[in-house]
């Protein structure tokens, strides 16, 4: 994995996290991604750091934590981030 990631997002349904803020360009790369169909092998590999082919079940869950506070981010989130 990629230094200053993690597999588990750290998460707050209240506000943006300071994990949420260092790793701001991975939430867009994750949800370009998605946008463009990649595959959660892909995802892993390429955006995470991680080889899927060796830890499939980590890679797995390390992407789905990344798309789920990403999307989080978008929806809920966006109104933390353009809050005075």
């Amino acid at each position: 994995m990629k230094p200053g990631l993690l597999e588990e997002v750290p998460w707050s349904n209240d506000s943006i996290t300071a994990y949420d803020k260092e790793n701001f360009t991975v939430y867009c790369r994750i949800l370009d991604a998605c946008a463009d169909d990649a595959s959660i092998e892909e995802m892993a590999e390429l955006i995470l750091g991680i080889d899927p082919i060796l830890e499939p079940v980590r890679a797995r869950n390390a992407v789905r934590s990344h798309i789920d506070r990403a999307n989080w981010m978008v929806t809920t989130g966006s109104k933390h981030l353009f809050a005075g």
